[in-house]
């Protein structure tokens, strides 16, 4: 009998020791993937904004893109782009992303966009020819989820604008839940008849983040760490108070919507 008890003692002891070995693993395993997956994604995230030759600065930055199928669209959110657009509408390339090396600023224009999710797609409106970086979109099946909840994602894009210079951050963290919630437009002359529509068809699902974006954060890529394909849109921040408190008091509590409503615009 003591014998029995002592396999018994033993092989727990065995589990659990190889659960703890397993840990680390995993955890180093994502250390080294993470770093992998800026490296590839970092040259077709892009600073989006309006240009103006008599302003100063000439550019302004309004939030982030990243670039997708052929290399000539880009997807960003809604509020991003003015409305109406009365200035030239502009992206900041990084240097990766063009075959110069160097970074450029490259016209773009809208091609279409849904206010009632927050969305809108640019298209390059030069003819220098397509960006070399393109982020790969999650697959929609339906209703079905894009990501598990618990899945580690890596939010990129420009936090803060231009206050700590155009330069491209990555947060990290996990999918903590999938709600859904009525997402209202920006306001009352942007409601059309598709955005009434839509509204009146009930609430759309969000993605819940535990990564913490900053304002500059809105229209980038959220990408799984694990397939490196984007399944989300970096959509807004809860804050507390002010929008300027984000820098000192961020809630921590960020939300993406899911890469399953870009489809649709992309795919018209």
């Amino acid at each position: 009998m003591s014998n029995r008890r002592d396999v018994l003692v033993l092989g727990a002891g065995g589990a659990l020791g190889w659960a703890g070995l397993c840990a680390p693993v995993r955890a180093q395993e994502m250390s080294n993937t993470l770093p992998d997956l800026i490296d590839r994604s970092r040259q077709a995230v892009v600073a989006v904004g309006t240009f103006a030759a008599t302003d100063s600065p000439r550019f302004s930055f309004r939030g982030t893109g990243f670039v997708v199928g052929d290399g000539r669209r880009i997807v960003t959110c809604s509020h991003v782009i003015p409305n109406p657009v009365e200035k030239d509408l502009m992206i900041t390339v990084p240097a990766a992303g063009n075959a110069s090396g160097q970074p450029q600023l490259r016209a773009v224009k809208l091609l279409r966009r849904d206010a009632s999710r927050d969305l809108a797609i640019l298209e390059l409106a030069d003819d220098k020819g397509a960006l070399v970086g393109v982020l790969p979109l999650a697959e929609a099946d339906g209703d079905q989820p894009v990501v598990r909840e618990g899945s580690a994602v890596a939010l990129m894009g420009y936090p803060i604008g231009t206050a700590l210079g155009v330069t491209m951050a990555t947060h990290r963290g996990t999918v903590a839940a999938i709600t859904r919630a009525a997402l209202p437009a920006p306001n009352a002359n942007s409601l059309s008849d598709r955005a009434v529509r839509q509204l009146r068809e009930g609430p759309m699902e969000f993605l819940q983040l535990d990564a913490t974006a900053y304002p500059g954060n809105s229209g980038g890529p959220l990408l799984e760490i694990r397939t490196g394909k984007v399944v989300g849109i970096v959509n807004m921040v809860v804050l507390k108070g002010t929008r300027e408190s984000a820098l000192s008091a961020p809630s921590g509590i960020s939300y993406a919507v899911p890469v399953k409503y870009v489809w649709p615009l992309l795919g018209k």
